[in-house]
């Protein structure tokens, strides 16, 4: 299950496989999925990751 990070009031989503983080928690679980699957990240789902500082 991606994990919740709360940000400057905002709800974030990490892959607690890569690391990424994502807006969207259907995107942050399919990134998880995927990592856990072929143990390797998909260019096609963490294009969507952001930068949260």
């Amino acid at each position: 299950m991606a994990k919740e990070i709360k940000k400057s009031g905002k709800k974030y989503f990490e892959c607690e496989e890569c690391s990424f983080i994502y807006k969207d928690r259907k995107i942050a679980k399919k990134c998880e999925d995927y990592c856990r699957k072929h143990h390797a990240c998909s260019i096609d789902i963490t294009k969507h990751a952001i930068k949260i500082n």
